[in-house]
């Protein structure tokens, strides 16, 4: 789900930069200081869990988590997100530093989606309803990333279509086992620790 360095035009880098800026100068406005800990955790694992690429053709699929990640941290999921793409970015050259808010706002953006349709669960506290919401969100997040990822590139250049379709199609196993784990990691944390939830 990274795009490095060189790819697109400069335009869409600025752009990407643009709505990052604006992004994360507002949700860091929501986050408080005893949530740092539980942040710098899910961030960590959002950061491994992007490590393990598997190559199709010209491009690579990977578990993002971005649900997970919007479902435990809320608003605070953005800035987890560009916190895990720049170390990554710096450490292991994935992605890039003129791409990082493009790539910020790929995986950022719907780990805010699934936030917001994770407070659903508001309406119906059942636990048969949040276990599918969670499920519901890992899907989805992975789904809206394809789609920013593919609108990205086309803008991009005209010529990245065909890669941008091949993104779409490599990525849907992805979603399926995202949002299986988002199930699973939900249905533990409810019978563990529910307030993690919150």
């Amino acid at each position: 789900m990274h795009i490095s360095d060189g790819v697109l035009n400069g335009n869409i880098y600025i752009t990407g930069y643009a709505i990052t800026s604006l992004i994360t100068a507002y949700t860091l406005k929501k986050v408080s200081e005893e949530d740092i800990p539980k942040i710098s955790v899910v961030t960590s694992v959002f950061f491994v869990a992007s490590l393990i690429h598997i190559k199709i053709g010209p491009t690579s699929v990977h578990l993002v988590l971005n649900g997970l990640v919007g479902i435990l941290l809320g608003m605070a999921a953005f800035p987890s997100i560009l916190i895990g793409l720049l170390l990554q970015a710096f450490i292991f050259g994935h992605g890039g530093i003129t791409s990082l808010g493009v790539n910020a706002v790929i995986m950022g953006v719907p780990a805010l989606i699934a936030h917001a349709l994770f407070g659903l669960r508001k309406l119906n506290p059942k636990k048969s309803f949040v276990l599918f919401l969670a499920f519901i969100c890992g899907g989805i997040s992975i789904f809206f990333s394809t789609v920013l990822l593919s609108v990205f590139l086309i803008l991009s250049e005209k010529e990245f279509e065909t890669v941008a379709k091949i993104a779409v199609v490599s990525n849907i196993p992805i979603m399926i086992i995202e949002a299986i784990i988002c199930l699973f990691v939900v249905k533990f944390l409810l019978r563990v620790k529910p307030q993690l939830l919150e």
